[in-house]
């Protein structure tokens, strides 16, 4: 049945599970987190770990130093932790984790197939939602599938059911490392994309390896890191299957690197091998799906690539990308928002500065604007700034208004 357990430690224990982190290694991180007064002052690690049992079996809740301690091993914060969150998740959320129990309890064994069928499709649920639903939403829903997956861990199952659970946490924790870099939690998305490529590891899922370094290289790619974008990009090929999502994902993300170098040779040729790989594919039955190629995609990565490269061919693959997806039916918002910013680079090169800022101010204002996106209009800012175009003004106050007065477009 449902556990009755308080929220936070529920969350505690699912925390310390996806990590596959035994209680006693949870008594060790934490003493690792402590800085040196603080750890003087903790008893031993046997007490430790008795304090962690009581935590996990709600009996009480971690106080002083425990709840900071418990947010650092964690690379989350204490609200996160032991706030409310995870009590206030809604019905659509309630909903989703009622319905996999309820096929749990009708199947004939503790996991079952029927639960795992269930599970899986929620990924699949969960990655096409990824395109429309905002990050923090999103991140709900896949915590509260991971606290379901760890429960289902302790659980009688075979080897194979065994198997299938873990590569389910390990796409959850994908989704939800992705969720984080969206919301620019860094330290909390690398935890998530650890523990993704530690079960990927324990499973022998390349597909799930791959994805985890081609997220990481699109992390830091945001982050102005370029040649270890290249590195990451290259080695999620040599994992990757042939011709999978995965390896020409990655390869489109080599591309961006290279032309962010200025390397005009290697980026065409990154270009060339991924319209040879995308060429032959079909449209998958779930064009949203975040882990299923689209040939679509390889527009909009050409466009984004050729306007770093100052490529005048830019303008044209922008517009017809936007176009596109705005006669598309259903409507792709985070894409179509995703192509006003291509254009709007692409126009820049274009020596096109007002439309460009149109297209910025546009995007500034679009809903499904999200933290991971402020990089791009960032850079169309800093461009019409420099060129003292009047919008530029405007720009500036829209972006400083959204990211916080503080902030600046760097």
């Amino acid at each position: 049945m449902v556990s009755e357990l308080p929220a936070w430690a529920v969350r505690l224990r699912a925390e310390r599970r996806t990590r596959l982190w035994s209680q006693k290694d949870m008594a060790r991180r934490l003493v690792e987190a402590a800085d040196d007064d603080v750890r003087a002052r903790l008893p031993s690690r046997e007490s430790i770990v008795r304090r962690i049992k009581a935590y996990e079996a709600g009996h009480n809740q971690p106080d002083d130093p425990y709840r900071l301690l418990y947010a650092r091993a964690f690379s989350l914060s204490e609200n996160e932790l032991f706030g409310d969150a995870l009590r206030n998740v809604g019905s659509e959320g309630d909903d989703e984790w009622s319905a996999l129990e309820l096929a749990r309890r009708a199947s004939a064994t503790e996991v079952g197939r029927e639960t795992l069928e269930r599970l899986e499709l929620a990924v699949d649920d969960l990655a096409v939602a990824y395109h429309g639903t905002p990050p923090r939403e999103l991140l709900i829903r896949v915590r509260r599938h991971l606290d379901y997956v760890s429960q289902l861990l302790d659980a009688k199952k075979t080897l194979a059911e065994h198997r299938r659970l873990l590569v389910t946490g390990g796409w959850l924790s994908l989704i939800a490392a992705t969720c984080l870099i969206d919301l620019r939690r860094f330290p909390a998305a690398a935890a998530r994309l650890r523990t993704a490529a530690q079960l990927a590891e324990e499973t022998e899922h390349r597909e799930i390896t791959a994805w985890c370094l081609e997220t990481e290289a699109w992390q830091v790619l945001t982050e102005g890191d370029y040649r270890r974008t290249l590195a990451l990009s290259q080695a999620a090929q040599h994992v990757a299957p042939r011709s999978s999502a995965s390896y020409i994902q990655a390869t489109a993300q080599e591309g961006r690197a290279w032309a962010r170098l200025g390397a005009a040779r290697e980026t065409r040729d990154a270009l060339n091998r991924v319209a040879r790989l995308a060429e032959p594919l079909p449209v998958p039955d779930q064009p949203e799906h975040h882990y299923r190629y689209d040939p679509a995609k390889s527009d909009a990565y050409l466009a984004t690539t050729l306007s770093w490269l100052g490529d005048p061919a830019a303008e044209s693959y922008a517009r017809g990308m936007l176009a596109r997806l705005e006669s598309d039916s259903p409507k792709r918002p985070r894409r179509a928002l995703a192509a006003r910013l291509d254009l709007a680079l692409a126009l820049l090169s274009a020596d096109q500065p007002d439309e460009a800022g149109h297209m910025t101010i546009a995007a500034l204002s679009d809903p499904h604007l999200v933290p991971s996106h402020h990089w791009r209009a960032a850079e169309v800012i800093r461009a019409l700034e420099a060129r003292r175009v009047p919008a530029a003004v405007e720009l500036r106050e829209a972006y400083q208004e959204l990211c916080g007065s503080s902030k600046e477009p760097a």
